[in-house]
């Protein structure tokens, strides 16, 4: 064992949502001290499986190691004592301007970490879990079904910004690899995922930005036209989980909520300004975003059909659960 690197968790609660019969496995979590890895690690941890999880954070987390998914001695350190069954690779930088301003950042992480992840998989054959993004659909006009990647020229389905290009860069090496060296991956595209333990900057999602200028009575944007589907962090994380126990290698998931939860981007500033309890004067209204798609029409019945994927929290509920959280979190009393 390698100095102060941590012991998996010994104590385990009963399992939610997951086979009671299943077997223990021993799993990794990159970016698990990230919003939807910090999530994904509870509720993996939940159902009784051994999770490590690995980010760039310093904390006093336990079963947490500190690594850089970028720097190849740094991942290669995360397996020299333990073996792992299936690994998560969440570790990313987000976003489709932190990845303008950021790029040297972006392409190393999403894309030479990734890559840093497939090595070791080649070499030791755990299964893993990539975490693309809807944003690889791009301005695709169609039904967003997880064939479109593959049945589409890329002119039909053009990323429009390097975050996405990332992504979808991610997924190509996946397959690449699993057809050179047979590994065995999932990959996973997460849409608008959002809820508690998201902490805000100015290049997270929308609701987060919302809810965090109107806690703070600070002015934010609304642009109108723009339609989207959000799907709640614990939903999602749910989902996610049950891969582990109906891993189909190769498949790829598209994750969100109910489409008929799908509202205008308008409509979630009024349930973020209602949640909070103010009016509208701090929003600023214009007509529409550019190089943002208007509206993006998914398809999750394969998630549904493969992975029980089954949304519970619709999103005025949600949003008022992510108002609470970041009350508390940035001590905002009512």
């Amino acid at each position: 064992m390698l100095p102060g690197k941590p012991l998996f968790l010994q104590g385990k609660s009963s399992k939610i949502g997951s086979d009671a019969n299943m077997e223990t496995q021993r799993i990794l979590v990159t970016g698990g001290a990230g919003f939807i890895g910090t999530n994904l690690v509870n509720e993996l941890r939940n159902r009784g499986h051994e999770v490590l999880a690995v980010d760039l954070m310093h904390t006093e987390r336990e079963d947490y190691m500190r690594a850089d998914v970028r720097e190849y001695r740094q991942v290669e350190r995360i397996f020299e004592e333990d073996k792992f069954d299936y690994v998560y690779h969440l570790a990313a930088e987000y976003g489709r301007w932190n990845g303008e301003d950021y790029y040297e950042n972006l392409w190393k992480t999403n894309v030479i970490g990734t890559k840093h992840m497939l090595r070791m998989q080649e070499k030791l054959g755990f299964r893993m879990i990539f975490f693309s993004s809807a944003e690889v659909y791009g301005d695709y006009s169609g039904l967003m079904s997880e064939d479109v990647m593959v049945k589409n020229p890329i002119s039909d389905t053009y990323q429009m910004n390097d975050y996405a290009i990332t992504k979808w860069a991610g997924e190509l090496m996946c397959m690449n690899s699993a057809e050179m060296f047979g590994t065995e991956t999932v990959r996973v595209r997460p849409v608008n995922c959002y809820g508690p333990h998201e902490k805000y900057s100015p290049y997270k999602g929308f609701i987060p930005i919302f809810i965090y200028h109107a806690l703070h009575r600070k002015p934010y944007t609304v642009y109108k036209g723009h339609k989207r589907i959000i799907d709640y962090v614990e939903d999602s994380v749910r989902t996610f989980a049950n891969i582990v126990d109906n891993f189909i290698p190769g498949e790829v998931y598209n994750v969100g909520g109910r489409t008929e939860w799908e509202h205008d981007i308008k409509e979630y500033s009024d349930m973020v300004l209602e949640a909070v309890g103010i009016d509208d004067s701090i929003v600023t209204y214009r007509e529409s975003e550019p190089f943002t798609t208007k509206v993006k029409t998914m398809d999750f019945s394969k998630a549904i059909r493969d992975l029980k994927h089954d949304p519970q929290v619709p999103p005025e509920e949600g949003i008022r659960r992510t108002v609470e959280w970041m009350k508390w979190y940035y001590r905002i009393e009512d």
